[in-house]
């Protein structure tokens, strides 16, 4: 059964034993917090942030936590000091995230500098997936766009219901609906035509546009037929979005159990009118350096090939310290296809960014990760497919790594644990971890780097790749010297029927028993999903678990 999901109320973070609201206020005075155990919670996860005296380079902090009132506890990935200089957006000398968390759950969490005995304790409660509604707006038919500017209130949030109404602008207006409030809820709604056939500036629009507020939900919808051609081009304005934010401010957007698909125009490929020509046209979502804290689940985005997206779900700016999706977000659940560019664009700060259980397919970079430029990102369990840079022509790479601007922004870590290159379409990815760009501070672990052919390179060789530590993945292709001690040299073989049904957005992607990397995998404390036997699978699907969901359906269940 679907149930609506949002946030009871606002965050709610604890220092120390001591109750504090408002962790966003907290996030903009980061020089206030810099001693204090910072929790910013989402519904499946919690970001860290803790500054101890003491803290260096060589002491990491380790964490267990446990649910409140119980004896059980658990550890936590341990967090690396990494003050990023010139800016305040790091927040803390430590950063780090605890995943994979029931909502509406109190965590008891302690935090401990490696070699001392400097310790902290702080409780943080997750989101609820229930809501309290306060006065329901009915939304009928309509051709004129729906401008909300009356918020709602943390008890009690304004709901506007469409029940399946329609409203299509015919593309004389650039939206179908303007958001300035807070607390707000945007469900049911049938949403076309955004994008005025008059506005031939480069300024995206959006179908659904955020001008400013927090704590807003757009749920259920149905977005198609938004953008603008570019008469210059006769593709697709770049960035037009069906939700577009470009405040800074704006704060907890939750997009859930949407169907984003077929934009009004094309985007062309990097070959068109000649390679390379960065890819410019329409997006799912459109993000501008905003305060993050977002969640983005159980989503469908998709299209066709005369109707490609430029990237599916991203923004920027990508050399910064916030990009998109923004600080403290989740990107989770969702079916993401049909982008000459990268299917996931989190790029920037990536600053407890965690993107887990999404499958990609017919997109050139499945996820854009360059740079990372405070961390850590998390990217764990998704299934990546079909990779082309053009019609019937071989693709790009499973992440993008590399920089953006200069090396300078590569300063964030990246953690990549029990991802699946997909080998049941053709064209697979050509790179799995970078492929022939830079990578720096990067784990990898539990992998299947299935890359075209062994020439490829699984793993990035490049002589100025620095700090990552690459070990118990599954490849066929190329790795980097000195690396991959625990891991194997093979192709995947699975179980009978592997693959996604693309009509249930289900699918299994379970190693066969014969099949190297099942078994071989290295245990990840709160990262690596439940198994049988002494360690898990590589890969994203554990033997003997249930299929795997996706979309409007999904339901991840920790």
């Amino acid at each position: 059964m679907r149930s609506s999901t949002v946030p009871f109320i606002t965050l709610h973070v604890i220092f120390a034993t001591a109750l504090t609201q408002g962790a966003l206020a907290i996030a903009e005075e980061p020089s206030s917090i810099a001693a204090k155990p910072v929790a910013i919670p989402t519904f499946h996860c919690v970001g860290l942030y803790w500054s101890p005296p003491g803290g260096a380079a060589d002491r990491r902090v380790f964490i267990r936590f446990r649910e409140l009132g119980t004896n059980l506890w658990q550890d936590g990935l341990p967090m690396k000091f990494n003050p990023i200089a010139n800016t305040d957006e790091d927040l803390a000398d430590y950063r780090g995230s605890i995943v994979n968390l029931r909502p509406n759950t109190s965590y008891e969490i302690e935090l401990r500098l490696e070699g001392t005995d400097t310790s902290t304790t702080l409780v943080a409660r997750t989101w609820d997936q229930r809501f309290p509604e306060g006065e329901t707006v009915a939304v009928a038919d309509g051709t004129s766009p729906l401008n909300i500017t009356q918020s709602g209130r943390p008890d009690g949030y304004r709901v506007y219901d469409g029940k399946g109404a329609v409203i299509d602008v015919g593309h004389r207006h650039d939206a179908c609906i303007t958001i300035s409030a807070s607390y707000i809820i945007v469900r049911n709604l049938v949403l076309r035509g955004a994008g005025s056939r008059d506005n031939l500036r480069r300024s995206p629009i959006g179908a659904i546009r955020i001008d400013e507020g927090h704590d807003i939900i757009i749920e259920n919808c149905d977005i198609s037929d938004w953008g603008r051609i570019n008469p210059e081009t006769g593709f697709g304005f770049d960035y037009d979005a069906a939700v577009l934010c470009r405040n800074r401010n704006v704060r907890r957007v939750i997009i859930q159990r949407c169907r984003l698909h077929h934009p009004f125009a094309d985007t062309n490929t990097w070959y068109e009118p000649k390679y390379p020509t960065h890819p410019q046209g329409p997006q799912c979502i459109s993000f501008f350096d905003t305060a993050g804290n977002h969640v983005i689940r159980y989503n469908e985005c998709y299209s066709d090939l005369d109707h490609m997206f430029n990237d599916v779900i991203g923004g920027g700016s990508n050399a910064s310290f916030r990009g998109a999706p923004g600080p403290d977000c989740d990107i989770y659940g969702n079916f993401v296809s049909h982008c000459w560019d990268d299917g996931l664009e989190v790029e920037g700060g990536n600053r407890n960014v965690r993107v887990w259980g999404n499958y990609i397919t017919q997109c050139m970079m499945m996820i854009g990760n360059a740079p990372t430029s405070i961390g850590p990102l998390y990217i764990w369990q998704n299934v990546v497919a079909r990779s082309q840079w053009r019609p019937d022509h071989t693709g790009g790479y499973f992440l993008k790594m590399g920089y953006a601007g200069s090396e300078d922004w590569m300063t964030g870590h990246m953690y990549i644990f029990h991802n699946t290159i997909f080998s049941g379409e053709p064209f697979l990815p050509t790179g799995g971890l970078g492929g022939n760009r830079i990578v720096k501070h990067c784990i990898s672990r539990n992998n299947i780097l299935q890359v075209m052919s062994p020439e490829q390179r699984s793993i990035s060789e490049a002589r100025e790749n620095g700090d990552n530590d690459f070990d118990y993945d599954l490849y066929n292709g190329r790795v980097p010297e000195g690396h991959e001690v625990h891991g194997i040299r093979g192709v995947p073989i699975y179980e009978k029927g592997a693959g996604l049904n693309f009509d249930t957005k289900t699918g299994s992607f379970r190693l066969a028993p014969d099949s190297p990397g099942r078994g071989a995998g290295e245990f990840i404390p709160n990262f690596s999903p439940p198994f049988t036997g002494k360690s898990p699978d590589m890969g994203a699907h554990q033997s003997g678990a249930k299929p795997m969901q996706f979309g409007v359906t999904a339901e991840w269940t920790p």
